[in-house]
């Protein structure tokens, strides 16, 4: 079975659980889209953006399969995810920026499976 029809079949799964197989087809999902080789969305002839709803189920298993984690880099700065999606290394020379918005004050009230997004500096 191909890449997209083995991850087709596991997201229409819905899995309390999942197991090493399905973590190491998703590390091989996860690494074709970061290597450029599956993409989340495709321009068209006519030049309209289309999502490809595969590798977009592929996504959102990911986040469906993970498990949270602790990746705080520093006591004072509270970081939790998905384990399924490690901190990509970043420099200023990225040119991205990683602010630190999901933190709660005192008085605020949190949701679970809420996440910040990260913004590319222009």
């Amino acid at each position: 079975m191909s890449l997209r029809e083995r991850v087709e079949a596991l997201a229409a799964q819905r899995r309390e659980r999942y197991g090493q197989p399905e973590r190491t087809l998703f590390a091989e999902f996860r690494a074709a889209l970061a290597r450029g080789e599956i993409r989340a969305a495709g321009r068209g002839a006519d030049g309209a953006w289309c999502v490809n709803a595969w590798v977009k189920q592929g996504i959102l298993l990911g986040f469906r399969m993970g498990v949270l984690t602790d990746m705080s880099a520093h006591p004072t700065l509270k970081f939790f995810d998905k384990d399924t999606y490690p901190v990509r290394p970043t420099t200023l020379a990225d040119g991205v920026r990683i602010v630190p918005g999901d933190r709660a004050s005192a008085t605020a009230r949190t949701w679970p499976r809420v996440w910040s997004v990260c913004h590319r500096c222009t």
